[in-house]
């Protein structure tokens, strides 16, 4: 057994058998390679720790890098999966109500979304060569959700899919059928139907429907990939109407939830997130803004913003006052 010498390391004594500074950094289980030492006021190089003998009082500095402070967390893997695709974005934008391709391209680029909906409409064959949203947002870089708005029936939003997945091979959709034009509520009936239809011939639906636990598990059961439930009707901005049943939803279902409608400026997004919804679509609530690009940015932050906070596990709340500076030794 090798001599205890009394050593101050970092500031505090210590006893070490250590004979060696090498062995020492063992003793202290750090990586040598990740250190850098100093013994009585002179650096020792990483190469010749072993031949590094300790003396009794020797007085040594042991230090490593850290990041500007010491409480740093790794948010950059907080990525999701939706039917096998993972994306960094939790903000799908829609491509509607623009005045041209050109500012739909430069919101979804603020807004950092890395999947569009697109709505699959008639070629204009009178004019073939006009412009087309391919055009300017581009498919490879950015995934294009085909959606089946202003379909009414279960079959014409199949046969929507249908033809979107022979345009463009995609398999992963929006499915939402409609019940009415006034409300553009979903018909769950139709949905459900469609659901399973789509399932069955290998789609992948990402499906819009009522903020009902119930029906959304029917959906998951059903073979959705993802269940969105409305915050509020169709372009009404008037943000989440029900948020006790958007989180019974997220707290039953074992697909992605994303809040899909109703959205009207980024506090609406960030308390869909806070309610832990794994993401939030959206088209009126930036299209119509009277700075798009502008608000294209503030939805991006705000959703980021809700899902740190939902991550973060929020105070409780409380009947009465809590005051944050203690009470004891008042002046």
């Amino acid at each position: 057994m090798s001599q205890s010498l009394s050593l101050t390391v970092n500031g505090e004594s210590r006893q070490s058998h250590a004979s060696s500074i090498a062995a020492l950094v063992a003793e202290l289980d750090l990586d040598p390679a990740k250190v850098a030492v100093e013994r009585n006021g002179e650096i020792v190089p990483r190469s010749t720790l072993a031949e590094a003998t300790l003396a009794d009082a020797d007085i040594l500095e042991i230090v490593h890098f850290v990041g500007g402070g010491d409480h740093a967390e790794n948010y950059d893997d907080d990525s999701w999966e939706v039917a096998g695709k993972r994306f960094t974005s939790r903000l799908i934008v829609g491509t509607g109500k623009y005045k041209d391709f050109e500012q739909n391209a430069a919101a979804v680029e603020a807004s950092g979304a890395e999947i569009v909906t697109v709505a699959v409409r008639r070629v204009n064959v009178s004019d073939p060569k006009a412009p087309m949203l391919t055009d300017y947002i581009d498919p490879k870089k950015i995934t294009y959700l085909p959606n089946t708005a202003g379909c009414f029936t279960a079959d014409d939003a199949i046969r929507t899919l249908r033809l979107a997945r022979e345009a463009g091979g995609w398999d992963l959709v929006k499915l939402e059928v409609l019940g009415e034009a006034r409300t553009l509520y979903p018909d769950m009936r139709e949905t459900l139907k469609a659901t399973e239809t789509l399932a069955n011939e290998g789609f992948k639906p990402m499906v819009y429907c009522v903020d009902d636990p119930i029906a959304a598990k029917q959906l998951e059961e059903a073979g959705a990939v993802a269940v969105m439930p409305l915050g509020a009707p169709i372009g009404s901005g008037l943000g989440i109407q029900n948020r006790v049943t958007i989180r019974l939803i997220v707290e039953g279902a074992s697909v992605p939830v994303l809040v899909d409608a109703g959205v009207g400026t980024a506090s609406d997004a960030a308390v869909a997130m806070e309610l832990g919804c794994d993401g939030v679509l959206m088209n009126t609530a930036i299209a119509e803004a009277k700075d798009p690009l502008r608000m294209a940015r503030a939805m991006k932050l705000s959703v980021e913003a809700g899902r740190h906070a939902y991550l973060s596990g929020r105070m409780g709340t409380r009947k009465y006052a809590d005051p944050s500076s203690p009470l004891a030794g008042l002046i």
